[in-house]
């Protein structure tokens, strides 16, 4: 393992101030009728909302904001199929600076046209991490862009955090915070904002029990990669990142497991009860609270709603 420095309380402000012009500041909202079947009070923070529909939008901002103006002049590049891609290309482009997206070739067209209407240039390669790390190293070499990691970066964490300061400025007192994990990028940043801005209210992540290798890196105190995933929540198919690890190992509270049919069931109720749109991933947290009733019974608990990018074609009810 090795030790990283984590942002400082200080530096997650000055993120924030130096994304918000590029980012939305989204709303807080609840519903009564899952507050009572949950037994707690919940307060859902829309990132569905969010300009790329997804958190994302912060961290790939803040990441690329931090670049030197030579830097930038080079570009960015990353590789995702995801939301990451789409988040990095916007910020690109809102910077007046290129982006490079690293896609592979059985992305789904909606992705890539997202990518592509936010003025980002997509490469393909074969599916799998090793051509699309190969297939980075190349555009790498051949543009001098600089990479962005979708989640295992203390720049990208440190936007992610500023997700849970706007949260933490609405005075709400909350007992609890909750997110998903995949990548740990979310999870990490509102575990870090956390601690600082109330040392005492535990964070907790839920996690499907498809791909639930940040359970299992947790539960045994050392870093276990994912093998293997399956589940509907596409969005957390990707292996824990080493600096959110320590992070999440350092400061955060539990990681719950949900199976598909509970997350499909509470994406199910964000869709039917609040009338928002909701991606599987973001479903998760919900989920988690409802299978550990117990853990939340009676408390105020802040949760970020990760994003809104669904496939119509695929809906799961």
């Amino acid at each position: 393992m090795e030790n990283y420095r984590f942002p400082k309380l200080i530096e997650i402000k000055q993120a924030y101030q130096r994304i918000m012009a590029y980012v939305h500041r989204t709303p807080i909202m609840t519903c009564s009728t899952i507050d009572k079947m949950a037994g707690c009070e919940i307060f859902f923070k829309c990132e569905n909302l969010q300009k790329v529909g997804s958190f994302k939008a912060r961290g790939a901002t803040n990441a690329l904001l931090k670049l030197s103006p030579s830097q930038r002049e080079k570009g960015v590049a990353t590789h995702s199929s995801g939301n990451h891609a789409a988040a990095l290309a916007l910020a690109a482009n809102l910077c007046g600076n290129k982006a490079y997206i690293v896609m592979p070739s059985n992305s789904s067209q909606i992705k890539k046209d997202a990518v592509k209407g936010y003025g980002g240039e997509i490469i393909e390669c074969e599916p799998g991490q090793k051509f699309r790390e190969a297939k980075l190293e190349e555009v790498l070499r051949n543009t001098g862009a600089s990479y962005i990691p979708p989640y295992d970066h203390m720049d990208v964490i440190e936007g992610q955090a500023t997700c849970a300061l706007e949260m933490w400025e609405e005075k709400i007192p909350f007992d609890a915070l909750i997110t998903p994990v995949g990548g740990g990028g979310l999870f990490a940043g509102t575990i870090l904002t956390t601690h600082y801005k109330s040392k005492k209210t535990p964070v907790y992540a839920g996690e499907p029990k498809g791909a639930d290798d940040a359970y299992q890196s947790f539960k045994s105190k050392k870093y276990i990669p994912l093998k293997n995933p399956k589940t509907i929540a596409d969005g957390l198919l990707t292996s824990l990142g080493k600096r959110n690890f320590e992070i999440i190992l350092a400061l955060g509270e539990d990681i719950f497991t949900v199976t598909d049919k509970e997350i499909v069931e509470a994406m199910q109720l964000i869709f039917e009860r609040m009338k928002l749109v909701v991606e599987p991933s973001s479903a998760v947290a919900l989920a988690a609270i409802l299978a550990n009733k117990k853990v939340f019974a009676g408390k105020k608990v802040g949760l970020i709603l990760s994003g809104g990018n669904i496939d119509w074609e695929h809906l799961p009810f």
